[in-house]
Formats: structure tokens, sequence, C-alpha cells
């Protein structure tokens, strides 16, 4: 069950650190080149909005009713056509619809079957993922900024969680683990965990390993990252912000083979 207050929570945190970059950006750092191919700084904001503008007023009745993404053929020209300073007030009337939406919302509501873009979920779900869509979309923003993020609390915890459900998936078929093998990946923080994964038939994920066969160690916002697809594993290796210890292959395997989105 997804709790009402922590993610509508963290969708306001959301908006506003949104809102916050916007709010410093001079016309150059709107062009600046983010961490997604091929989109701009403004780029990665116009998404974020779009997807909100398409969300807003919507609660669905069953897992059938969709979005209006009709809403992104009319966004994306308003929004392409204003300048910088108009278009963050764009986002942030957009957000205040949003921000309104949440105001009403129920516990009742968060467990709605729901369509999601990883299938049929529940509406809390979704929310979840939208947590996650902004908060790796900040990054993407403040990393080639070379802006500071606060990457602690519910919003760092959903995102995380976002991974996690897809660790069994990430060490069996990306990193390609054999059967019988075992890894633990030591996050030391700010967000810090240890995640167990034991290749059983499948790939799982496990409440510890005594003597797992690699253990890999990086920073919580690099995991993130390199899970995301964001950074070059080459580097972080480089730069000794991925290491192991064991099984030297598959930990080699591993601090390459992360990334399970985009």
């Amino acid at each position: 069950m997804t709790d009402l207050a922590r993610t509508r929570d963290a969708l306001l945190q959301s908006y506003d650190a949104i809102e916050a970059l916007c709010a410093r950006m001079d016309a150059q750092q709107w062009q600046v080149q983010s961490l997604c191919p091929d989109w701009t700084v403004r780029d990665v904001v116009k998404h974020l909005a779009m997807m909100e503008r398409v969300m807003a007023g919507w609660l669905p009745d069953d897992s059938e009713e969709l979005p209006d993404f009709a809403r992104v053929g009319s966004f994306d020209p308003e929004a392409d056509s204003l300048a910088d300073a108009d278009f963050a007030r764009l986002v942030t009337e957009t957000f205040a619809v949003r921000r309104g939406d949440l105001a009403k919302l129920t516990q009742e509501d968060m467990d709605r079957p729901s369509w999601t873009p990883v299938g049929v979920k529940t509406f809390g779900r979704f929310l979840e993922i939208r947590v996650f869509d902004f908060w790796v979309h900040e990054r993407d923003i403040t990393t080639p900024l070379g802006w500071p993020t606060d990457d602690t609390g519910p919003r760092a915890e959903i995102s995380l969680g976002e991974v996690t459900g897809s660790l069994g998936y990430i060490v069996g078929k990306r990193i390609g683990l054999p059967d019988g093998a075992s890894i633990v990946f030591h996050l030391t923080g700010p967000v810090s965990r240890d995640l167990a994964v034991v290749v059983d038939g499948r790939a799982k994920m496990v409440a510890g390993l005594a003597s797992p066969d690699v253990e890999v160690t990086t920073d919580f916002l690099t995991f993130m990252q390199l899970a995301c697809g964001r950074i070059d594993p080459q580097a972080q290796i480089e730069a000794g912000k991925v290491t192991w210890k064991g099984n030297g292959e598959f930990g080699d395997r591993a601090a390459r083979n992360l990334r399970f989105t985009m």
C-alpha cells in the first residue's frame, strides 16, 4: 500500500525543487546539455511539466482509463514559444494545478487500479513513479550545472525503491550473474543501505548474505545515476567511486551493467 501523506509530500517537494531551479536559471543555464541525450536543461523541465499537465484532474475509475495524452500536442508548442521567464511561470502554473489535485486525494484513491508506465498497478504506485522521475531529472539538471541537491529523505527513499524493485532483473539479466552466485551492494550514503541479491533459479533480493561472491561499494547518488544510465561506468571506476572485492569478474560486470532504464 502506498502511503498518501508520504507520497504527496514527496511530490510537493519535487515541485518546489524544480521551481527553485527555474528561479535561479539564467539564459545560458537553460540551454546547458542535461544528462539526457538531446535534451537541454529546459527540455528536461518541459518534460516534467508536460507530464503533470497530462495528469491534471485525472483520477482513474479503472485501469483502462488513461490520462489525457492529447494535451502533449498543445503543451509542447505553447512551452516552446515562451521566453525563459514566461516558461518558468507556465511550469509554476502547471504545478499549482497538480498541488490542488493532490490536496483532494484520499488514501482510498491511492489504492485505485491504474494504468502506469510499468503496467497496471495502483494510482499510488503511479505517483511514486512520478516522484522517481522528478528525482532523477532534477539531477539530470543539477549534475552538469554543478549545483548541489538534497539526496536524503522520502524522495530519495521512494526513488531508491524504484531501483531495488528491479534489482533482481539487473543482477540476473543486465549483470548476468550465474545460478548460485550472490552479490551485495554497499551504498555509503547519504542513503546508506546494503542490498543483497542471490541467484537461485532466478535473481532475487534477500535480507542479507554472510559470504557473498562479490561486494560492490559506491555512494547512493552514483549507484542511482548508474542504474538510470546517466553517467559513464568507466569514469566512476577510474575515479574510485565504484569499488569491489571478492570475485573480480563479477565485480567488474556489476560496476559496468547497473543500467536498467534511461
